[in-house]
């Protein structure tokens, strides 16, 4: 069987902005496939925890980190009430799920995500209009207080031709006349 992403790098959207992810914050990669995003991070000092239905992906990440076989589309969300450094999801969209990974982002971490946006049905697959997020739908789920977008795009990319929508945000510390937290660009 052949597992998507097995062997290649990570997002360079990912890499950008793990820069916003605190030393040695745990990272729940949501959808994780072979897991590119998990290693990578878990390289740099992350505990990694990585959430997927598909259990053979799932096995050769053994030993890895957290490793948790859902289907987080029809089931129970399997971690509630639990918070990370960062939340990180690319090329994964359930809509009814953007509510819960917000949640599960603590005070001061970040969400990166990255998936196919409108547009993407004229170059390839996916072309379903539910694995597509409509424009400004990243930005509009990232609207709620305490929340701060330090990057957005929405548009076309070469090599694979695809449209993409993606965005890093952090959730701010609620913390009383604290100064700004700096986001390095």
């Amino acid at each position: 069987m052949h597992i998507p992403h097995q062997g290649q790098p990570p997002s360079p959207w990912v890499v950008r902005w793990a820069r916003l992810i605190a030393p040695g914050a745990p990272v729940l990669d949501v959808a994780c496939g072979s897991g590119r995003h998990l290693r990578w991070l878990a390289a740099r000092g992350h505990p990694v925890t990585g959430v997927d239905r598909d259990a053979q992906a799932l096995a050769s990440l053994a030993g890895l980190g957290e490793l948790i076989e859902a289907d987080i589309e029809n089931g129970p969300w399997p971690l509630p009430g639990r918070r990370f450094g960062a939340v990180v999801v690319t090329h994964y969209l359930w809509r009814p799920l953007l509510p819960t990974l917000l949640a599960s982002v603590a005070e001061g971490g970040a969400l990166i995500y990255e998936t196919f946006a409108a547009g993407n049905e004229t170059v390839g697959k996916p072309a379903r209009p539910d694995f597509l997020l409509r424009p400004g739908e990243l930005l509009a789920a990232c609207a709620p207080p305490g929340w701060r977008v330090v990057a957005y795009e929405d548009g076309f990319l070469d090599a694979p031709a695809r449209f993409v929508q993606r965005i890093a945000a952090a959730r701010e510390a609620d913390q009383p006349g604290a100064a700004p937290a700096r986001y390095p660009l």
